[in-house]
């Protein structure tokens, strides 16, 4: 079985272009060869078990060969896959925009395929609707330090991570960047609230000088995931909110990754009280089953582009727009969520462990240990160069995948993660610092 494992590595090597990765690493740094999955665990061809810490990416919800999530695609199979949806119509994405428009408060859900799509929907619709409104001078956008949104030339524009955005520079649109509110970035003494509505006025700042030439401020609530999971205060949303309405700017909500019940509730908005103009869903949509992403926007900004001349309409799509199985599949998650209280099991769960996840904060390697709904985070302080790699190879012989973020180390696992299993990887991470990992 061990060969299973290294014909298919030798394979993909050979065939595959790798996403996110320098390929010529692979030549010290296996590849992973996964053979199925159950649950929170992926099984490579030899049988050795690893417990996925990061959701495969942040996307699966209810765990690996789900047995609902499957019967559901196996029932839509054999009734409808795909339909195009210019012109047409289905039961599934008929009923999830009716979910989702009553789950956000908003309406009209346009559909793409992955989160930086929905990045590139939302900020057309943005600009579009101040073209289609007389207002042509508005149309610049405003993103928060180190912010991602996706890899595309539109959302990579929004993006602030020079890893991804360096190389595309002269490709990419100019934007405004303003301050984030990442409480890591305090002051001594500065609690998380105050340095948050530092933040905001750092963006009221910009709004003043520059409204008239703004469409909209995209933001990740509550959590700037490839930032290393920066987490803020609440308020920070309430005052964008707010400043946004007074200066007649879009706000957009990218609750790609953070959607879904990560922060502990259903959509990270709902904890600072608020509704965006537009809200951007992907990632946990399907569960980890499908490519899928959604834009939803008020009734407002969907009156803008209705109208007898055609240019004045959305001519955005694709080929898999609104995708019959897709839809389904969220249709699923969402009933999942309902029948199972999984929100309220989420919060049981992390509360069960806030003890053993106390004693690793404490550890003298640690700092800025947070908590927020299903995801855990620190900073390793004596991380070395490479630091990343080396966490990552040395619990994958431990059971565990996780993902680093150059010093931070993060969990984000499936939500039908059991306790136990979480307190394996903290008793793991505890382990690889007291060896001196670095």
């Amino acid at each position: 079985m061990q060969q299973a494992n290294e014909d298919w590595l030798a394979r993909s090597r050979k065939a595959v272009w790798h996403p996110c990765t320098q390929m010529k690493r692979h030549e010290s740094l296996p590849i992973v060869p996964v053979a199925r999955g159950e649950g929170a665990w992926l099984i490579d061809f030899a049988g050795r078990r690893f417990l996925d810490g990061v959701s495969s990416w942040w996307v699966n919800l209810f765990g690996h060969a789900n047995p609902r999530m499957n019967a559901a695609l196996l029932e839509q199979m054999n009734t409808l896959e795909h339909v195009i949806l210019a012109g047409f119509t289905h039961r599934p994405v008929v009923e999830l925009s009716e979910q989702l428009g009553e789950l956000t408060g908003l309406g009209h859900a346009f559909y793409g395929s992955d989160g930086a799509s929905a990045t590139e929907i939302a900020l057309k619709m943005s600009f579009q609707y101040w073209q289609n409104s007389g207002q042509p001078a508005k149309t610049g956008f405003v993103s928060l330090h180190n912010s991602y949104h996706g890899e595309t030339l539109g959302a990579l524009s929004v993006t602030d991570v020079p890893l991804f955005s360096a190389t595309y520079a002269p490709l990419l649109r100019q934007t405004e960047r303003v301050m984030s509110p990442d409480w890591r970035l305090a002051e001594p003494g500065e609690s998380a609230e105050a340095y948050a509505l530092r933040a905001a006025a750092a963006l009221e700042a910009l709004f003043k000088a520059k409204a008239g030439e703004l469409a909209a401020f995209i933001v990740e609530p509550l959590c700037q995931g490839a930032a290393g999971m920066a987490m803020y205060h609440p308020v920070y949303l309430q005052r964008a909110r707010a400043l946004c309405d007074e200066y007649g700017v879009h706000l957009i909500a990218d609750e790609i990754a953070m959607g879904f019940g990560r922060t502990g509730t259903l959509f990270a908005c709902e904890q600072a009280g608020i509704r965006a103009d537009f809200i951007c869903l992907s990632k946990g949509i399907t569960g980890g089953y499908l490519p899928l992403s959604a834009v939803l926007t008020t009734d407002a900004i969907y009156a803008a582009f209705y109208h007898d001349d055609v240019t004045r309409g959305f001519l955005h799509s694709h080929s898999y727009t609104g995708n019959a199985l897709a839809c389904r599949a969220a249709l699923e998650v969402l009933r999942i969520f309902r029948d199972d209280d999984v929100l309220a099991h989420n919060h049981s769960k992390a509360a069960a462990v806030a003890a053993d996840f106390a004693r690793l904060a404490a550890h003298p390697r640690v700092a800025h240990a947070r908590q927020l709904g299903m995801i855990w985070a620190f900073e390793v302080i004596d991380a070395a160069p490479g630091f990343a790699s080396r966490l990552f190879e040395a619990a994958l012989t431990r059971g565990v995948l996780l993902r680093p973020v150059n010093n931070t180390v993060y969990l984000m696992p499936p939500y039908v993660v059991t306790i136990a299993e979480l307190q394996q990887v903290f008793a793991t991470l505890q382990a690889l610092l007291d060896e001196g990992l670095r």
